[in-house]
């Protein structure tokens, strides 16, 4: 019998508001005391009332339309029950039978729905002398959250992966959240299946996946050991099952849930939302160009292969820079190579970054002065070696490239006689290695040109230097 794997993801994203979902307290997920961003609302004291956050639901409302979702007339929000130490109120405010969004498409992957809930609470596990503490923090109570659910279109981890990063990569460029996995910003689930022929297999829900990595271990620990319970003659369990990454293995948690079993009913203390009366088309021009579309225009317009648009679309503040230098060097050499370009910005200056562990939009460089150094780099005014020890000073300082060349005197020597006087001087030093090239040891003119180079501080035009050095050492 053959098993053919069915899988749905649950994605959680937790919004970037200045306040939570139903109340004023800020929304700030780098705060590192516990219960600082609190209030009788998060807290679910007696007798407060919930005020929705507006930017919160347009934030919804703009991930629906950039992934292609049916956006209502109206919604709600509703009641979903049940008790655990991290819920304060013994109820979540969450959407049911009628989400801010239906449908839409990612990846290929059919999306089922998108709706606003509020998060919980976090549970902090603490040793303290031969106890053991679970305290309660309530900092991330009432932070809204956006999840989305997929059909059960996907068909192996890779593809399940693939999909979570693009999503990841769009709620970026929307600026609706940072969804930073690390930082449990996003938290992906797995309803996994295996199918025999038309008959659909039991569900099986892992959570706890806090990175890609754990997303794509999870899915296939756990089809391979649906596989071996199928094949031994058991039965899959509708259950909810955990992700240990110590054990490289899910874990049994709990019989899953049915919808029924939440008691869900309509949250008597806010009201229904005529979702008309939002300004859709300013949402809708919010919308920058998303990842797919930047990939396809950056391989086209700049002439660069997938893997190198891929590497800068993949950070949208890297891919404005890019966009924003590429501009100023076409502007002052039309004929520019952006590979040139491409290949500074992702090697050297990214290595800088990553070395000082900053992003593109922390860079003292201008656009406009990494353009001036790409154009002397293209126009050979500078040694590959200048262009290096140059790029550092304008890292460190933000200093005009032009300006250091002419204060530092690093231009590039491409003088003839000037080239021809210090060859002649190297070639009178090294007999030996003169005498094996014109013998035909190819390698013996390398160590003459880093000779001269030497001699000249690493300010020689190399390509010329070997012109001059093959006319001196012809026979």
């Amino acid at each position: 019998m053959k098993y053919i794997p069915t899988i749905g993801l649950e994605i959680h994203a937790e919004l970037k508001t200045q306040t939570k979902m139903f109340c004023d307290s800020l929304n700030d997920p780098n705060e590192k005391h516990p219960n600082i961003n609190i209030c009788p609302v998060c807290t679910g004291q007696p007798g407060t009332l919930p005020v929705i956050n507006k930017l919160a639901v347009e934030s919804i409302l703009k991930v629906g339309m950039a992934l292609n979702g049916e956006i209502p007339q109206s919604s709600k929000f509703d009641r979903k029950n049940y008790f655990y130490p991290d819920l304060p109120k013994g109820y979540q405010i969450s959407q049911y039978d009628l989400p801010f969004i239906f449908g839409g498409i990612l990846n290929g992957v059919r999306l089922r729905r998108i709706h606003l809930e509020e998060d919980t609470g976090r549970l902090v596990h603490l040793a303290h002398d031969t106890e053991h503490l679970t305290l309660v923090d309530f900092n991330r109570a009432g932070v809204p959250l956006m999840e989305l659910v997929t059909e059960p279109d996907i068909k192996n981890a890779e593809q399940a992966v693939e999909f979570a990063k693009e999503l990841q990569l769009i709620l970026r460029y929307l600026g609706v959240s940072d969804a930073d996995m690390e930082k449990g910003q996003m938290r992906v689930e797995a309803n996994i299946s295996l199918k025999q022929g038309e008959q659909l297999g039991t569900k099986v829900e892992v959570k706890n996946i806090n990175s890609f990595k754990a997303v794509h271990d999870a899915i296939e620990y756990e089809l391979k050991r649906q596989e071996e319970v199928l094949k031994s003659g058991g039965k899959i369990i509708q259950e909810t099952r955990g992700w240990n990454d110590e054990k490289q293995a899910t874990v049994s948690q709990r019989i899953k849930e049915e919808a029924h079993d939440y008691r869900y009913f309509p949250e008597p203390d806010l009201p229904p939302l005529d979702l008309s009366k939002f300004d859709l088309g300013r949402i809708k021009l919010e919308i920058p160009e998303l990842p797919q579309t930047k990939r396809a225009r950056f391989a086209k317009e700049y002439v660069l292969t997938p893997e190198q648009a891929e590497i800068l679309v993949n950070d949208r503040n890297t891919a404005k820079y890019f966009e924003e230098t590429a501009s100023e060097l076409k502007s002052e050499l039309p004929t520019a190579d952006y590979q040139v370009l491409y290949n500074y910005l992702v090697s050297d200056l990214r290595g800088l970054m990553m070395k000082s562990e900053i992003t593109a939009d922390d860079l003292k460089i201008t656009p406009e002065n990494f353009a001036d150094l790409i154009v002397l780099i293209s126009n050979k005014e500078i040694s590959s070696r200048t262009a290096k020890d140059l790029l550092l000073k304008m890292f460190e300082t933000g200093v005009d490239p032009r300006q250091v060349l002419q204060s530092e005197n690093l231009a590039q020597i491409s003088n003839e006689q000037e080239l021809q006087n210090i060859a002649s001087k190297i070639i009178d030093q090294n007999s030996k290695p003169a005498e094996d090239y014109r013998k035909g040891k190819e390698n013996a003119l390398q160590f003459l040109v880093g000779k001269a180079m030497a001699e000249l501080k690493g300010k020689g035009n190399p390509e010329i230097l070997q012109k001059v050095f093959k006319n001196l050492l012809k026979p």
